[in-house]
């Protein structure tokens, strides 16, 4: 019995013709195929191209904007502090967690169990707030009792609020400036925002409402606020301004635990200068305590 003999096999490219012969005498017909021309192969990678240009563009639609994300959930916070102070007929305290706390004397004579509540809001600098009450329905006539009306909440990770918002409030000397360009043919920055600094207070207990007090002029850690009266205004009796930055925080972190430790954190604006240059920043209203957002006009 005569065995077959290897197979062979010939290839060719574009319109040549794959000539397949075997020596099995059971497969003996010649099978052809047809390969991709080279025109079709370019129209394919054409073709390819022109949807990856109009299909980018529109992708990067889809990246969150933690500037708008961040806008919205400070206007949402403001508007529920205003309905707290309405609703219970007391000023609510709106309040953020200032930068370097641990430093002040009313903390580092705080027991232990304040401390370590303290110590899970040094990744809440410049990003952190809640809202506060110093008296509510009920309290018996000159015995106030304080109390926090939420948790502590951070804003988006990717915007903050710049550090010159919680300098020194001077209404004659304002912590920045935000400037708009002025309408064509004169592109000369325009003066749009004068920003103070935060009103702050030392008669809030922090980091939370069974804080006890420390001896001396300063009870409590100083802490930056916004506050609404029992008609929903703001009690500074002015317009109030919170700018956004565009950027990162960074907080030394424990090299073991990754746990943030007592340090003062670091900021960096993405694009350099963005919360003055091109600003977003909310706007509250003093008369009616309602918010809304400006943002830089690009003429």
């Amino acid at each position: 019995m005569r065995t077959p003999g290897p197979i062979r096999t010939t290839f060719a490219v574009g319109n040549l013709r794959t000539n397949v012969k075997s020596a099995n005498p059971n497969f003996s017909k010649e099978h052809w195929a047809r390969g991709f021309t080279l025109l079709e192969l370019l129209t394919v990678i054409s073709i390819i191209g022109v949807l990856a240009a109009i299909a980018l563009p529109n992708i990067g639609k889809f990246k969150p904007n933690v500037t708008a994300a961040g806008s919205r959930q400070l206007l949402d916070a403001i508007s529920r502090g205003r309905q707290l102070a309405i609703s219970q007929r007391t000023t609510v305290y709106m309040v953020f967690v200032p930068t370097n706390f641990w430093t002040y004397s009313a903390y580092t004579s705080l027991p232990d169990t304040e401390k370590e509540k303290g110590r899970r809001l040094f990744d809440k600098q410049c990003v952190g707030y809640t809202f506060v009450t110093l008296r509510s329905l009920g309290d018996q006539p000159g015995r106030p009792t304080a109390r926090y009306l939420d948790n502590w909440k951070t804003l988006p990770e990717g915007v903050f609020i710049p550090l010159q918002k919680f300098g020194p409030r001077n209404v004659n000397l304002p912590v920045m400036r935000v400037y708009t360009n002025s309408p064509p043919p004169a592109l000369t920055p325009l003066l749009a925002f004068e920003i103070l600094g935060f009103n702050v207070t030392n008669g809030i207990p922090f980091p939370s409402e069974f804080a006890p007090a420390a001896s001396g002029p300063d009870p409590w850690v100083p802490l930056p606020y916004i506050a609404f009266n029992h008609m929903g205004q703001v009690t500074s009796g002015r317009d109030e301004q919170i700018p956004l930055a565009l950027g990162t925080v960074s907080f030394s972190r424990d090299q073991a635990t990754r746990e943030p430790t007592a340090f003062s954190p670091t900021f960096n604006e993405l694009p350099r200068g963005n919360s003055t240059n091109t600003f977003n920043l909310v706007n509250i209203d003093w008369l009616t305590g309602r918010a809304r957002v400006e943002r830089q006009q690009i003429q």
